[in-house]
């Protein structure tokens, strides 16, 4: 996400101006943040998700938003839009809102060039305190790529890493889900990937005399 202004603003002023945006922002302790758009491949993906997630939880006590629904991270005064959230059992809204949870069991995001640091620390930091939450699944949409953490009893996460598209992401708390790869990945086409040390040994010398 891109810092849109220094300018520090209540939850409330933030949502007004949501309600009016032509464009979603995140909220972070009193700044907003402009979000950027997703890429081609990028919505394929998330469309995929949501129909494994509506489709498979289907006869469960579940539901299934997309990037529409705004989640609130109340321990750290954070309102944002994951790419994919699930809720399990009855919904906890915020403040009386129907356009704002606080209790999601799965939270989904997919990764661009200009966040995945981000949703890799911070944002992750932020997510793990949301006592409902179980899973979290980031999804690289430039490769075959998922990192799956899961809470553990004791309240550690454990990070399984997936890079076949022959390979499942299960979900055993939430009826034995499984999202295999290959339908993550479905009608996705990865650009050309070429590894950074040979990006830099194939570009001109400067001098080609020396």
């Amino acid at each position: 996400m891109s810092e849109v202004a220094e300018k520090y603003y209540t939850a409330e002023q933030y949502l007004a101006l949501e309600e009016k945006a032509t464009y979603k922002s995140e909220y972070y302790q009193g700044r907003i943040f402009q979000m950027t758009g997703g890429s081609r491949r990028h919505n394929q993906i998330c469309s995929n998700i949501n129909t494994i997630l509506n489709v498979g939880l289907f006869d469960q006590p579940c539901i299934t938003y997309s990037s529409d629904m705004r989640i609130l991270v109340k321990a750290h005064d954070l309102y944002t839009y994951p790419y994919c959230s699930e809720v399990y059992g009855g919904i906890e809204p915020a403040q009386g809102r129907e356009d704002i949870i606080t209790n999601p069991v799965l939270l989904v995001e997919v990764l661009s060039k200009s966040i995945r640091a981000y949703d890799r620390g911070d944002k992750f930091e932020f997510y793990r305190s949301i006592p409902s939450l179980q899973y979290y699944l980031l999804v690289d949409q430039d490769r075959a790529f998922v990192e799956f953490y899961r809470k553990l009893p004791d309240d550690k996460w454990q990070l399984e890493t997936l890079t076949d598209l022959a390979q499942i992401v299960r979900l055993p708390e939430l009826g034995n889900l499984e999202l295999p790869l290959a339908r993550i990945y479905s009608k996705v086409t990865f650009p050309t990937r070429v590894p950074r040390r040979i990006r830099q040994e194939t570009t001109p010398h400067p001098n080609p005399t020396e």
